[in-house]
């Protein structure tokens, strides 16, 4: 589970980034709505964390953009607001729950927690092809397909952006932490295992290389 943390207050996203690692959820940091965004457009999220106030604007007139983009992500309004009428604002905005500042770590992440159990499925699927980025798991015509770790990232994310082209540098950047750390050769050797354990033994296309531009999710496409 990916989460994005929008907060300007430093030491709280710091705070907020290192205990959601500790219970195993990625998360990345944006301290304004223009890094939000950048991150909102290379990456998928399961759940926002969203500041009212930021440097560059209201975080709720945010909340029309992550739903129009990605209905089934989940936002989280941190506010220090305390008064019913912005309670209200935000819930109308679109927003999933509201948490007043200051707030317990442990509620808060029983709130995530509670999101992301009863919110919309990012489950994806396409004729006979289920893929459940959930339970990283793959079901074509009723049997599992046997692709995890970053194979199964890395078709999740194409998946997600079907039909179009994604580049190795958005993929870099959408599923490796520290994505300058690693050569883009890591994105040939994912392709080549889905091609290898999912593509070829079903006799079917998944992934199309789109000569210096990428790649792209074309299922299906049967092959000839």
């Amino acid at each position: 589970m990916r989460i994005l943390i929008i907060e300007d207050e430093v030491t709280l996203s710091k705070t907020l980034s290192d205990g959601l690692k500790e219970f195993g959820y990625q998360n990345d940091i944006a301290e304004n709505i223009k890094d939000g965004k950048y991150y909102l457009d290379i990456r998928n999220y399961d759940l926002v964390l969203l500041d009212w106030m930021l440097p560059d604007g209201n975080g709720v007139d945010l909340i029309s953009d992550i739903k129009s983009n990605a209905p089934k992500t989940a936002v989280i309004i941190l506010s220090a607001r305390d008064d019913k009428e912005s309670e209200i604002e935000a819930l109308r905005a679109g927003a999933d729950d509201y948490i007043k500042k200051p707030f317990d770590f442990e509620i808060l992440l029983l709130r995530i927690e509670a999101k992301l159990r009863f919110g919309g499925s990012n489950i994806i699927e396409i004729e006979n092809l289920i893929i459940n980025p959930e339970e990283e798991k793959i079901i074509y015509d009723g049997e599992e397909v046997e692709l995890k770790g970053k194979p199964f990232e890395v078709l999740t994310h194409l998946a997600m952006h079907q039909d179009q082209i994604v580049s190795k540098e958005q993929l870099l950047d959408a599923i490796w932490e520290e994505p300058e750390l690693v050569t883009p050769n890591v994105i040939e050797v994912a392709i080549n295992q889905i091609r290898q354990k999912m593509d070829k033994p079903l006799n079917i296309t998944t992934i199309e290389t789109v000569r210096r531009r990428g790649y792209r999710f074309c299922f299906p496409k049967k092959e000839v």
